[in-house]
């Protein structure tokens, strides 16, 4: 029940910070997306060190699919960090990216220590890094 109960909270939390309380579907989608995109953008040492501080629900969907090897791409722009989230959203032509990726990152900045998120963010190019207010 526990576990349950965090991950409901994330999941709340983005998607007022989303600006749609009630659904809570496309909330779960847009964390799903953006860790997904930020997992395979780390080195597998930091991707699992970031997953050490995910709920275990969450943790579960964050590993979903995931082949380490070939990990961090290499991918340098914005854009083609913003892609991957878009991807999960095709059906919606006026989901921005760049918020969905901020929102996310405001909810992993309120429940991961601050020495985590240096360390995750010392791993992005400058590009992806100032999507992380």
């Amino acid at each position: 029940d526990s576990a349950v109960q965090v991950a409901n909270t994330w999941i709340k939390e983005l998607a007022e910070d989303l600006g749609d309380p009630e659904d809570r579907y496309r909330a779960y989608r847009a964390l799903r997306a953006v860790l997904h995109a930020l997992r395979d953008r780390l080195t597998v040492e930091e991707a699992t060190d970031l997953a050490a501080q995910l709920p275990m629900l969450v943790r579960g969907f964050y590993f979903e699919g995931w082949r380490p090897a070939g990990k961090p791409i290499r991918e340098r722009t914005r854009e083609q960090f913003l892609s991957h989230i878009q991807a999960a959203f095709p059906e919606e032509v006026y989901t921005d990216p760049a918020e969905v990726a901020r929102a996310v990152f405001k909810v992993l900045s309120r429940h991961f220590t601050p020495g985590e998120i240096a360390d995750v963010k010392a791993n992005l190019p400058e590009q992806i890094r100032a999507l992380w207010a």
